[in-house]
């Protein structure tokens, strides 16, 4: 059975659940939600996430949302496949990594994520761009992006050849 993903790739979190399957060379079969009908908060998709978000994800018996959650599944289950992204050989690196992950969550996340709805999904549902709120979210986007530049460059990993 084919690892199904229910999402849509414009947004953020199905595309970092698409980005980690890539990254693996797993194969999966991407299913359309149309929440621009509002599929995602009724059934029969309630069933596979229950707060009505994507993206959710089917492999066999395992049903999960939560697109970090299902990233680290991924991560976790292919390990040995490509580059191991959670480094679980090296207590060091794998702190390192879940710090940036932590990072990603808390600091990254909410204004790429408002970004992208501003300027790519809110177009299509002919929602008008508010250009005071995406020039502030940029802002906190650039000083997000300038720590990641300043301490990733002290904090180099070294990649296992492939």
């Amino acid at each position: 059975m084919v690892i199904k993903v229910h999402g849509l790739a414009l947004t953020t979190s199905t595309a970092r659940v698409l980005l980690c399957l890539s990254e693996k060379n797993v194969d999966y079969q991407l299913l359309p939600v149309d929440v621009f009908n509002r599929a995602h908060k009724q059934q029969p998709y309630l069933s596979l996430s229950p707060f009505g978000q994507i993206p959710a994800f089917e492999d066999e018996d395992v049903k999960l949302f939560e697109s970090r959650a299902i990233s680290r599944y991924i991560a976790n289950k292919y390990k040995n496949t490509g580059t191991d992204l959670l480094r679980s050989n090296s207590l060091k690196e794998s702190a390192i990594v879940e710090t940036w992950m932590e990072v990603e969550t808390q600091q990254f996340d909410g204004p790429i994520r408002t970004i992208v709805r501003h300027l790519v999904l809110n177009p299509t549902v002919g929602k008008p761009l508010d250009e005071k709120i995406v020039e502030a979210e940029l802002q906190k986007l650039g000083k997000v992006l300038n720590v990641y530049e300043e301490r990733l460059s002290l904090q180099r990993l070294k990649c296992p050849k492939e």
